[in-house]
């Protein structure tokens, strides 16, 4: 029943995603990605890649029949699963069952029961079902708040909309008090009579609960059916199965601002400005233009604002290009030649939302095209340049923006004219020109060479001289081409395969038998040298203080229109980012989630359906801003300071008290509700604590008794205190993998209907290995590392023993996360029990433990290293320091026992270098500033940070490049000694830091320990690494199997 449930939640997602809407179309997808969710859309939107005709893997299970885990296994399924081809890898289903000796025939009878049929929906919102309740694990945590942590929300079928939208209002203190407090006097509920006053009022009510339940409920999420039936009601008519934010958030605004009326209307009449809903969300702008001619000025109200987003780099120039169309020019507005317009923002809302535009009409498909072009948005955007009050400031600055764009468009067609000189298709710059034709008059005529020498020219210039046009298209010729490659490249190159290696090698340099073969002159005279060298010389040095001169004028203009508006004058109408809804997929279909910042805590939480995490502006940017993937903001939210924050008394602990605050000030019915649901969740969990212990009393055994029932028929005692040391991280593992395994288990719904439990397990294992196996042949590419999908690609990998291997499969099938239904429970049985038939003759325990050690660290190094270099990326050099240091650290331990343990020693060593050497010129310019706070600043950076990596590199393998790079560090630390312009106070300072930068045979290395991460799913992490590796690398995205 769990599995059928599970194949309707992914079949759900589905439809989310693809816009597809034929169920046993997508279940066929499904089915061919063997259920694989990103698998199976990527096989719906793309071409599908070519299978292999035969695998590697096959050879490699035939060894499995004399092995531990092929005793417990049926020696012909072992044969049939062989994945020769893909069909072999399903026909598995035809094996004999082997009855273990653990497994009485009453319990395998029971475990090889068809399932029961699949229940139908309890549409009453107040009897939920267990297994919503309590999705897939029994485990309390998984199922229960965490003190005053945000809930989620269900997701009732592509109703990620509703969630991502009612989340960003709810988290508005005002918008949540507005709502709670609603009431309308019983005269008033009586005398509305209309159709859609009821509606609203009734949904009014829905959202109140709503509210409330998020406010006091005991549960992790919570459930919007009522709610989501008053909406879809009215979106019934629309054949889109997926509803618009945009959309949805203007109708939600329209029944919210109705609703309210009800309440003005008491008292004030018709009168909407008294609307708190007008009052909080809506603001005004004034339109004023010329059309053919005439002048013309008008007034309009707004809730949500649209933007266009094609065509546009960041918030403020969609705004600018919103308020300014066409030209405005009254001297010529009557001669009926002009169309221009201008809007003023009069009046603004205290909560402020830009609708991003992200959609178009693609005319020659005839249907609607999403735009992943990046858009970058501030987290603090300053609204006075768009002001009415400061109109007559704001166009004297855009008139004096446009002269300057002129301008700078007139010094770059300049000096274009130097850099690009010519007349032909090839044009050059004309100082590097000028150059060349100096080397030329400069060079003797050709001299006598001896045979052997003439034989090898031709050879010498076709390995060492590079053509006559590839020179030219270098402006400073090669040898300062080669001398100024970057470290990336050099790092690169470095890292690179032999053959790419072979082919990026520098050139021999030109030998002095082929200097004299250059071009040169037949016969000049000394006078006619000196003549036209003075000449070239002078007009060169004159082009290029000219072009020197046009850089950098426009360089100052570049610098006067990014500070346009940077007046303070036009800094006094802040509005902070609050939300941001972040849609993913294409026109006609896709996933919404919203980012929100949680002022009580100060950091921002991403709210998906259910699960509400910690987040960050790094990872909001990555998924906001578009450009890199199909991800990208639909909706943004920002607030003015008028909006309340939540939680202001910062000192009683806002996160503790500020909701219990709210739900002691709702109204008794409200506050009965959250009470009789929360009693209601308890008496789930006792009823469902019940049938587990009647189901299935193994599940939950303490950690003592579980490795003594696992150890007991093993062998010697020593053996379970080795099972018991490494049991934690070998169940972490199987945790990590528990949905890799559940989809190996899902795919044996016929071995288990027709063989049994054990066929099923049989045909689940042999499936999953094959899968693995070639993964961990597949090749490897500078986005993509296998490793981090799953502990035995890993293992694979680095060759660990067969029995390892095998063991850490079958731990895996064993786990007891797996409760998903009773085919899982009944396959799990089986495999603890032949899990506990394996003794130590069969595996070493300790190297056993090692290896899971060891993938661990990997684990760990990997996280590390990732978070490292996104934090370098967005230079937060001290954050990142800490992390790669770390990394480094660890996976100089693991690659003593292997290349192919750890990750790129070379990589994580350069951007520490990288990050060492940023940190040091921030710590020494802010020592040389001479102000008290900022020399501290300097002094702690480089005790704290700098000079402890400084030391740990030194006491290692240090390479030269590392050398080099401390070598610099020292140095400029050192020409501080005896400047004039520093103070003696601050000289000796400097004199104290200096031994401990210069020696530190006897220093104490300490460096602080990174903030702990939270772990990772194999997706997320190797989703993370393929988006930092192709940044870095430049390449295009991978498809993360």
């Amino acid at each position: 029943m769990r599995f059928r449930e599970d194949c309707q939640v992914l079949l759900n997602q589905m439809k989310e995603i693809t816009g597809i809407q034929d169920s046993a179309f997508l279940l066929a997808a499904l089915k061919a990605a063997d259920g694989d969710l990103m698998e199976a859309v990527t096989f719906l939107t793309e071409d599908p890649a070519p299978e292999p005709v035969q695998s590697p893997a096959a050879a490699e299970l035939s060894a499995w029949e004399g092995s531990t885990v092929g005793k417990q296994l049926p020696q012909d399924v072992g044969t049939a699963a062989a994945p020769h081809n893909q069909d072999n890898l399903r026909t598995a289903n035809t094996v004999r069952p082997l009855e273990s000796p653990k497994a009485p025939a009453a319990e395998r009878d029971a475990a090889e029961r068809p399932q029961d049929a699949h229940s139908a929906e309890n549409k009453n919102r107040s009897k939920r079902k267990r297994c919503e309740a309590w999705g897939e694990n029994s485990k309390q945590n998984d199922w229960r708040r965490a003190g005053d942590w945000p809930v989620g929300m269900k997701n009732i079928g592509n109703t990620c909309w509703f969630s991502a939208v009612i989340q960003s209002l709810f988290q508005l203190p005002e918008f949540r008090r507005l709502v709670l407090g609603y009431s309308l006097p019983q005269n008033v509920l009586e005398s509305c009579r209309s159709h859609t006053g009821k509606r609203n009022i009734a949904f009014m009510q829905e959202l109140q609960c709503l509210f409330a339940l998020m406010l006091g409920t005991w549960r992790k999420f919570v459930d919007p059916s009522a709610a989501l039936e008053l909406l879809r009601d009215v979106f019934r008519s629309s054949e889109q199965p997926q509803q618009d934010v945009s959309e949805f958030t203007h109708k939600l605004l329209d029944w919210l601002e109705d609703a309210f009326q009800l309440t003005v209307n008491v008292t004030s009449l018709g009168d909407k400005s008294e609307n708190p809903m007008v009052q909080l969300f809506y603001g005004t702008f004034l339109t004023e233009g010329v059309h053919k001619g005439n002048t013309f000025s008008k007034i309009e109200t707004f809730g949500q604002y649209p933007l266009q987003v094609n065509g546009y780099r960041n918030l403020n120039e969609c705004l600018e290009g919103a308020m300014v169309e066409g030209e405005m020019d009254e001297t010529t507005a009557s001669q009926s030649v002009k169309y221009g317009q201008e809007r003023w923002f009069t009046k603004l809302p205290p909560v402020l939302t830009f609708e991003l535009s992200r959609f178009e009409f693609n005319q020659s498909l005839g249907q609607p095209e999403k735009i992943h072009t990046k858009l970058e948005f501030p987290q603090t955007i300053y609204m006075d340049r768009y002001l009415y009050c400061n109109k007559d400031l704001i166009q004297m600055k855009r008139e004096e923006m446009k002269r300057l764009k002129e301008k700078m468009v007139t010094l770059q067609q300049k000096l274009e004219r130097y850099m690009e000189y010519g007349s032909g298709p090839a044009r050059f710059p004309l100082p590097d020109m000028l150059q060349y034709v100096l080397e030329f008059i400069a060079t003797k005529p050709a001299v006598a060479v001896s045979s052997a020498q003439s034989s090898q020219a031709p050879l010498l210039r076709s390995q060492a001289k590079p053509n006559v046009l590839d020179v030219l298209s270098q402006p400073n010729g090669i040898q300062e081409r080669t001398d100024t490659r970057t470290e990336d490249e050099a790092f690169f190159v470095a890292n690179s395969s032999p053959q790419q290696s072979s082919s990026m090698e520098l050139q021999p340099p030109v030998s002095p038998a082929e200097l004299s073969e250059r071009p040169a002159p037949h016969v000049v005279s000394k006078e006619e040298l000196n003549l036209v060298q003075t000449c070239l010389q002078r007009w060169r040095n004159e082009i290029e203080q000219d072009v020197q001169d046009l850089k950098e004028s426009i360089a100052r203009i570049n610098l006067s229109i990014e500070q346009m508006y940077c007046d303070p004058l036009l800094q006094q109408v802040p509005y902070r980012l609050h939300a941001v809804l972040v849609h993913e997929g294409q026109a006609n279909a896709g996933h919404y989630w919203a980012f929100i910042y949680d002022q009580p805590r100060k950091r921002w939480l991403k709210y998906n359906d259910i699960s509400v995490t910690e987040s960050s502006w790094e990872e909001l940017e990555r998924e906001s801003f578009g450009g890199l993937r199909n991800a990208s903001a639909y909706c943004l939210m920002y607030i003015s300071d008028q909006v309340s924050p939540a939680g202001a008394d910062e000192d009683e602990s806002p996160e503790a008290r500020q909701f219990q605050k709210e739900v002691e000030a709702l109204s008794p019915e409200l506050r009965h509700y959250i009470q009789e649901d929360n009693w209601r969740l308890e008496q789930e969990a006792e009823e469902w604590d019940e049938e587990q212990s009647c189901k299935i009393p193994q599940m939950e055994p303490s950690p003592t008794s579980e490795l003594q029932d696992l150890s007991s028929e093993s062998g010697p005692e020593q053996s379970s205190v080795c099972e018991q040391s490494v049991h934690s991280l070998s169940s972490e593992h199987a945790r990590i993998a528990k949905e890799q395994t559940a989809k190996a288990i899902a795919n044996t719904a016929d071995a288990y209907e027709k063989n049994g439990v054990e066929a099923a397990l049989c045909e689940a294992f042999h499936e999953e290995y094959s899968r693995l196996y070639l993964l961990s042949k597949e090749t490897p590419t500078p986005q993509n590392d296998a490793r981090l999908q799953h502990v035995l690609i890993y293992f694979l990998q680095n060759n660990a023993p067969q029995q390892v291997v095998e063991r850490t499969l079958l731990e895996q099938f064993a786990d007891k996360n797996l409760s998903y239904d009773e085919r899982s429970i009944s396959i799990m049985k089986v495999a603890r029990a032949k899990l506990s038939e394996i003794g130590p003759d069969d595996v070493d325990m300790e190297e056993y433990k090692r290896w899971h050690e060891d993938y661990s660290l990997f684990r760990k190094v990997s996280i590390y290293l990732l978070t490292g270099l996104e934090l370098y990326q967005n230079r937060k050099y001290q954050e990142s320091l800490t992390y790669l240091v770390y990394a480094y650290q660890s996976n100089t331990k693991l690659l003593l026992k292997g290349a192919n343990r750890g990750v790129s020693e070379s990589l994580i060593a350069l951007y520490r270098r990288k990050c060492l050497l940023k940190l040091n010129e921030v710590a020494a310019s802010l020592f040389v500033s001479c102000e008290e706070a900022h020399v501290s600043e300097g002094v702690s950076i480089l005790n704290e940070l700098i000079i402890p990596c400084m030391h740990l590199m030194s006491n290692l393998a240090v390479s030269q490049e590392d050398l080099d790079a401390i070598e610099v560090m020292r140095n400029r630390w050192c020409s501080y000694l005896g400047r004039e312009d520093m103070d003696a106070k601050l000289q000796m300072k400097l004199g104290e830091l200096l031994p401990r930068l210069l020696d530190g045979s006897t220093e104490v290395i300490m460096l602080k320990e990174p903030p702990k991460i939270r772990p990772n799913s194999p997706y997320d992490l190797c989703s993370r690494f393929a988006a930092v590796m192709e940044s870095i690398h430049g390449a295009s995205a991978v498809t993360v199997n």
